[in-house]
């Protein structure tokens, strides 16, 4: 049997009376905040990754120069 969802409301009361609203409601909002950092900076971190993806390895003018030294 797992938790059922009076034994969560009694849970979410007795975090609420030990807390406090305000509280509660400034680690809800820091909560947030980091997540939304989060997620800016692994979005941050991805678009160097696909800008990579569409440059060529090396210019084509130089190995076709090279292909007629040979």
């Amino acid at each position: 049997m797992g938790i059922g969802i009076w034994e969560l409301v009694l849970l979410l009361l007795i975090v609420l009376l030990l807390f406090g609203t305000k509280r509660l409601r400034n680690v809800g909002g820091d909560l947030g905040t980091a997540i939304k950092s989060f997620r800016s900076a692994l979005s941050a971190t991805e678009e160097p990754d696909e800008k990579s993806k569409h440059e060529p390895d090396a210019p084509e003018g130089k190995s076709d120069k090279a292909d007629r030294d040979a």
